[in-house]
């Protein structure tokens, strides 16, 4: 797909279009390992979630949401 392809996409077609090519790439790599930095900021934002577990949405709603808007 040729660059002014994806400009005319839709915002939600671009979503997926992100969505299918992160699942292609983890499906190549099962060796992609995270930075440190990386994994504390995971570990910093679920000590955040614990905090306020009903603070944000879960993935399901979220991608709810996202195909709503296809």
């Amino acid at each position: 797909m040729l660059t002014t392809e994806l400009k005319n996409l839709s915002r939600a077609e671009k979503l997926l279009l992100i969505n299918d090519l992160w699942d292609d790439v983890a499906a190549e790599s099962s060796d992609l390992e995270l930075t440190s930095d990386q994994e504390k900021l995971l570990d910093k934002r679920y000590m955040e979630f614990q905090k306020n577990p009903d603070e944000g949405i879960s993935w399901k709603t979220f991608k709810a949401k996202v195909d709503a808007g296809r």
